[in-house]
This record gives C-alpha cells, structure tokens and sequence, in this order.
C-alpha cells in the first residue's frame, strides 16, 4: 500500500470541510481530480472513506481511523520540508505553537516578542485550546510546540513528552483601585471569603474554571457569580472595572496596572506549566530555536527579584 501525499492532502481537507466542491476551492484543483485521488485512495485501501450524501460527506469507521493518521503523516511531510529549508540557517520557516488562553495573554506574549525579535523570517501561528486539544493536535502534527497546563493527571498521547516549565499560584485580582472603594480584600484570601465576594467566572471550558469550580465543592462552598462565561480578555476587563473579582494564574497580572492580585490561601492553588512535544519527530530548526526561547523567557520572567519570584516556581530545564 502506498499512500500518496496528495491523496492524503485531499482526504484531510474533505473530511475537515465536509464537501468535495469547497475542499476543491481550497486546493485549487478541480472537483473531478479531486474525486479520482479519493477514489484511488479508497480503492488502494479496500474501504470507503467516505458517507456521500446530498447535504455533504461524513466519515466511515475506516476514514475516522484514517484521519489522524493522515494529518501525522502531513505534519510529518511539512517538517521534512522545513528542516531541509532551514539548513542555511533561520533565515525562514513557520512554527506552529498551542496554548491556553491563560498563557497566551501571558507567557506566550513574551515568547512570541522574543522570537520574533531573533527570527523575523519565520512565520509564528498560534493556536488556543485546552489543554487535551492541544496534545491531540501535537500528536496528529498540526502543532509543532504546545505549552499545556496540568493540576493531577497530565494530558498524555502517544509519542508525546511533557516538559515542566513552572509551577504557578492561582491569585485572586481585583481592580486596582478596589481598596479605596472599601472592597475587603487584604494581603491575602482564603477560598471560604472568596466564595462571598462576587466574581467574573470564565467560561466553563476553561480548565482554570474547571478547577476552581472543583476546589469550591471539595470545600463545600458556593461562590458568588457576578457574570458567568466570559473568556480571558472580558474577564480582565470586567474585573478591571469593579464588577467583581476573578481567579487567575500569577503570570497573568504581568504588567497590568489597574490589577491588584492577592495571594489565594487555605488552600492554596497551583497550576504546572507545561512544554510538550513529539518524541517521534525531531523539531525544525525553527522549532527548536522556539522552545529555547521559551526556556529563556521562563527564567527571565521568574527570575529572584522579580514579582513574580514569590508565586512561581522554575522547574529544571533539559
């Protein structure tokens, strides 16, 4: 059996579209060609891929088995690509790097200032997700570099490693300017006074909503909701203007001034940063220059001394 890239291509992007004609468009070939290199591959496997139907197309049993295996070997084809690129040096390139949305108004920001600032001629695409999502797209090789939150069990797939970066208080932050309009909180909170005060809650796929949610029932408190379902951005800007407090991972306060941030205690929550990355497939150059940046900025950003030095741990780097 020997599956060609281009039927491959062809597979993936009817499957993620759902029809033959738009897939066309978006490869720039005719619906007709396209049809015959399903064909082809359907019949080099032995099994329809694919349900037709008036509405569009659906996957079999056969072409669900089929799709990530299809996207890895893509992943694969592209680093190939890059690698062979690159060998002049880092003069261009693309790296693809997930992230929760926690880390991408944070760490990620950072990184991404750094990296262009090294390598203007790579092509940087970042992708936000939860953390499972972001190890299943690593593993399929849409993803290059994913960095993925953990409290207990690690979001683990085949041929993928997870590096420790950080460990990382969650914080309570109110609008900077809360203490003067008498709001009670002080140097610190515990989880029973947080649960009186009114809060911008994130919206429920958020794993740091997850785990908040849980740490309230363990303790067998109710919290207040102020405003529900909201995503990172409006959750800052909401608590920015007074209409309640929110829980928020320690990096998250970095150079926001009309934040105050107090430490969260009895219990206290951590959150571990996560680097994950394929074992199965060395890193482009591009890559790899991309996940020493983010061991940099890491210990740059919790270095002794800085405000951060207190709510974040570092751990040991390869």
């Amino acid at each position: 059996m020997a599956m060609k890239l281009d039927q491959l291509r062809s597979f993936e992007a009817v499957a993620r579209i759902g029809n033959f004609t738009r897939a066309a468009d978006e490869l720039f070939v005719a619906q007709p060609s396209l049809s015959r290199q399903i064909g082809a591959l359907e019949t080099e496997l032995g099994t329809e891929l694919f349900r037709r139907a008036p509405a569009g197309v659906t996957l079999t049993a056969a072409g669900e088995v089929l799709l990530p295996i299809a996207r890895r070997m893509l992943g694969d084809a592209r680093t190939a690509r890059e690698q062979l690129d690159e060998l002049a040096g880092l003069r261009r390139g693309r790296v693809r790097l997930g992230a929760p949305p926690t880390l991408c108004v944070s760490l990620v920001a950072d990184v991404v200032a750094a990296y262009r600032a090294a390598h203007p001629g790579v092509e940087l695409h970042i992708t936000e997700g939860g953390s499972r999502f972001l190890v299943d797209a690593l593993n399929e090789g849409a993803l290059d570099l994913a960095l993925v939150v953990a409290r207990g069990a690690q979001p683990t797939a085949p041929a993928t490693e997870l590096i420790p970066l950080l460990s990382e208080e969650l914080v309570v932050v109110s609008a900077s300017g809360a203490e003067a309009r008498g709001d009670s909180l002080q140097h610190q909170c515990t989880l029973a006074q947080l649960a009186r005060m009114p809060q911008v809650a994130f919206s429920r796929s958020y794993d740091l909503r997850v785990a908040t949610d849980a740490a309230f029932a363990a303790a067998g408190l109710t919290p207040t909701i102020a405003v529900e379902g909201a995503e990172m951005d409006a959750v800052l800007r909401f608590v920015e203007r007074g209409i309640g407090v929110a829980v928020v991972p320690a990096m998250v306060v970095i150079d926001r001034p009309r934040l105050r941030s107090t430490r969260l205690v009895r219990p206290q929550l951590r959150r571990t940063v996560n680097l994950a990355r394929r074992t199965d497939v060395g890193p482009s150059a591009a890559a790899a220059a991309m996940q020493q940046i983010v061991f940099e900025t890491v210990d740059r950003l919790a270095a002794p001394g800085t405000d951060l030095a207190q709510r974040v741990t570092v751990a040991s780097h390869p």
